[in-house]
């Protein structure tokens, strides 16, 4: 008789736009490798991002609906009877004088240990996330991932990471206009460093902004969208004012504005590398850290 063994994972991703709870059921059978499978997600947006780029801190406010939001994730991982977790703290964590002192009080009042991650440390656990099932060895992809902080960028050569580095170029960070005129052209020389030598490159998108384009679009699965689609798109969203994309495009309110800069990131990225399609597999932050916790390539916590 071929033995199921069923283990459940969380991972809490506290970022700069939106925080984020994935519940994972990891499936071990004999002989084969673990499935993966998503048996919950849970976003709740609070925009740490607003708060930090602005103001260097994290409000009163928005530490209490923190608070409130791991005691909630935390009643949710022992109702799902879950065993291990890890909860990353990204960019406006990392930025916010009282960083420090908001993880120790989440730590008191929620028991829930964070731990601040810097951008290398985020492109490496983003890495982890299987992309095999999504990519062709035999070509090279520019990976683009969008945050409200921060953007990080791995290029894939024959299914090895072979450079990869974070930007402070994010949703949050553009729509407060605090975006220095050479991050951008410090992430234009090195998208083009990076890529010249290849002479076809597609682009892996991941973030909630791509991922609700790729919805819209209505493509199937596996296919990609092309420039040309991404450069309509933008123009039509531009088109609109912030209260029609909620109406007339059902965006959420947390998404209505970010989806603008976040289009204008994976653009910028598709003329920089000479890129024509994107692919959009649905993978994040979250995906990286359970597998990561599974194959025990980063710390995590048990639940007690």
């Amino acid at each position: 008789m071929n033995m199921l063994v069923i283990k459940k994972y969380a991972a809490i991703d506290i970022g700069s736009n939106a925080v984020r709870l994935l519940i994972s059921n990891i499936i071990e059978q004999d002989g084969k490798p673990a499935l993966f499978k998503k048996s919950s997600l849970v976003r709740v947006p609070i925009r740490l991002g607003a708060d930090v780029f602005l103001n260097h801190r994290i409000s009163k406010e928005n530490q209490t609906r923190l608070i409130d939001t791991m005691n909630a994730f935390r009643l949710l991982m022992q109702s799902h009877k879950v065993t291990v977790y890890k909860a990353c703290a990204t960019s406006a964590m990392r930025e916010a004088n009282n960083g420090f002192e908001v993880v120790e009080q989440i730590l008191e009042q929620s028991k829930i240990k964070i731990d601040v991650i810097d951008g290398e440390e985020e492109a490496a656990i983003i890495a982890a996330t299987d992309l095999n099932q999504y990519i062709d060895e035999s070509k090279t992809y520019l990976y683009v991932d969008v945050g409200g902080g921060s953007t990080e960028f791995s290029v894939i050569h024959q299914g090895k990471t072979v450079a990869s580095r974070s930007f402070k170029i994010g949703t949050v960070r553009l729509l407060n206009d605090i975006v220095q005129k050479e991050a951008w052209y410090d992430l234009e020389q090195w998208i083009k460093a990076n890529t010249k030598e290849y002479d076809k490159i597609d682009l892996i998108g991941s973030g909630g902004n791509i991922n609700k384009i790729f919805k819209i679009s209505g493509k199937p699965i596996g296919k990609p969208l092309t420039y040309f689609y991404l450069t309509s798109f933008y123009q039509m969203l531009q088109s609109y004012s912030y209260e029609e994309r909620i109406t007339v495009l059902d965006l959420n309110q947390d998404r209505a504005d970010v989806i603008i800069p976040a289009t204008r990131i994976y653009l910028s990225a598709m003329k920089w590398s000479g890129a024509r399609d994107i692919y959009v597999p649905k993978i994040g932050l979250s995906d990286g850290i359970i597998k990561s916790i599974y194959f025990q390539t980063v710390s995590s916590q048990i639940m007690s």
